[in-house]
């Protein structure tokens, strides 16, 4: 079909999933496509697989070419830079060598002598953090392992190395910067101590708006694309911090006290409060953390691992406890598991999450395959309320992304938090809908928030009896 008024393309580079959609001018989703992400290695070291992901993304763009594309927005988890080789004003140059994945751990004597030059939590929000979620744990060994290569490179977060990657000019921002990387300090707006100590400051590429134009794209992708050149780029944004956008659409959520949850590989919890709080006094040691929003302003955060965990537990697909015929077999275990009861202790993620230094058991484990699932989904339901209660999180909470259709899940964090009013959205409103509102603000999201009906059964003593079964195992 071609549009008359114009369309935009969103690429979102998640960790587990790369996805390509289409959007009209209005917000209305298109097309959307969907890889699943591998992971090479070279010299011994995990890396992201920039490669093969470029060669799909322009065999996707390639699928729009009869479209009247505008615009691109790039999206990209916050734990991964990249190092340019060769770029100037005359030169787009090169990837100097293949993206490390965040879950590669350093060797202990890198990691140690790392830590001894972090500044500390009230000035960057990053708590430190496993293998190469911080990512200057990352720009640290990259800078033993390149030496030569890295004195001169060029640095970009993840999300602006795919606006490179189309245009070939190079550019920062904030909300991938700000993302638990230990590079930036969210209270002065600007690199922390030790980046501009280690002249890494001065190494990243010129850091602009999310909603900024990069550039049109390079002669090379119209090419191989079909599109034509004078399509633009914008710079992009942190994946979690697009759900925080799109969820800002909704009149429930913009300007009052509000927590987005986002759900995916990482289930991120992110507060807009209604007044000023002190983010300094999060517990660091609990994967609390400070992001930064596409306005440069500091949020109050908190995560765990839960779609790996769940994935984990099930031994299965992530998407299978939230597909739509299964919804009433996963509701109907609920009630046996509060009454055995079955638990789930933390975590299936060590070093990750509100309780990081713990061991993952099962209490009473069923051999229903409905009930385990189900059980998962209670476990997440439990370790997301802590996470939310770390933050401060009251009175409005918006579960997005692909977990938001998990009825145990979201039903069972509404019993777990009877103070709190909380919604799910239509699946389309998500990370791709927020990076469409850096072009249109004043967009709105198609459709209404649903708000979530509370599990029955008693999940308050539930909960009480998770927490005496952990507090007899720490």
């Amino acid at each position: 079909m071609q549009l008359d008024s114009g369309a935009f393309i969103v690429i979102d580079m998640g960790k587990t999933l790369s996805k390509v959609s289409l959007w009209s001018r209005d917000g209305h989703m298109l097309d959307r496509q969907t890889r699943r992400n591998s992971v090479c290695t070279v010299d011994g070291i995990r890396r992201l697989d920039a490669d093969g992901i470029g060669d799909w993304v322009l065999d996707m763009l390639a699928r729009h070419a009869d479209q009247p594309i505008e615009a691109i927005i790039p999206v990209g988890h916050g734990a991964a830079v990249a190092a340019l080789a060769g770029h100037g004003d005359d030169s787009p140059g090169t990837l100097a060598f293949a993206p490390f994945d965040y879950e590669q751990p350093l060797p202990s004597a890198v990691m140690a002598a790392y830590r001894k030059q972090r500044d500390t939590f009230a000035i960057t929000g990053s708590p430190a953090l496993p293998d190469g979620l911080n990512f200057g744990s990352q720009l640290w060994w990259m800078d033993q392992l390149y030496p030569d290569a890295m004195d001169s490179a060029t640095l970009l977060p993840w999300a602006q190395y795919w606006a490179w990657f189309l245009t070939g000019r190079a550019v920062s921002e904030v909300t991938s910067l700000g993302c638990h990387s230990d590079v930036w300090a969210p209270a002065s707006g600007d690199f922390s101590p030790m980046a501009v100590q280690l002249g890494w400051a001065e190494r990243f590429a010129p850091v602009v708006g999310a909603g900024d134009t990069v550039g049109t794209i390079s002669a090379e992708v119209a090419a191989r694309t079909g599109l034509p050149q004078t399509v633009r780029v914008l710079a992009g944004l942190h994946d979690s911090n697009a759900a925080l956008l799109a969820a800002r659409g909704f009149s429930e959520i913009a300007r009052n006290e509000a927590t987005v949850l986002s759900t995916g590989t990482w289930f991120i919890a992110m507060r807009l409060p209604a007044q000023p709080v002190d983010t300094g006094s999060l517990p660091e040691s609990r994967d609390c953390l400070v992001n930064v929003d596409a306005y440069g302003k500091p949020v109050p955060s908190a995560r765990f691992m839960g779609g790996r965990e769940i994935e984990t537990l099930i031994e299965i697909d992530t998407r299978r406890v939230d597909i739509k015929p299964d919804q009433p077999a996963l509701l109907a275990a609920v009630d046996q598991l509060l009454a055995d009861p079955v638990l789930i202790l933390p975590t299936l993620a060590p070093g990750f999450g509100p309780f990081p230094d713990l061991t993952c058991r099962w209490v009473n484990r069923p051999e229903d395959w409905y009930a385990r699932r189900a059980a998962a989904c209670l476990y997440a339901a439990l370790v997301a309320d802590c996470s939310l209660d770390l933050i401060g999180a009251e009175q409005r909470l918006l579960v997005e992304g692909r977990f938001a259709e998990a009825e145990v899940f979201v039903r069972a964090l509404a019993a777990l938090r009877p103070d709190t009013q909380v919604y799910t959205a239509n699946a389309h409103n998500d990370v791709s809908f927020g990076a469409l509102r850096l072009i249109d603000p004043a967009l709105k999201p198609n459709g209404s928030l649903r708000q979530v009906e509370p599990l029955s059964g008693d999940l308050l003593a539930y909960r009480a009896r998770w927490r005496a079964e952990m507090e007899m195992t720490a």
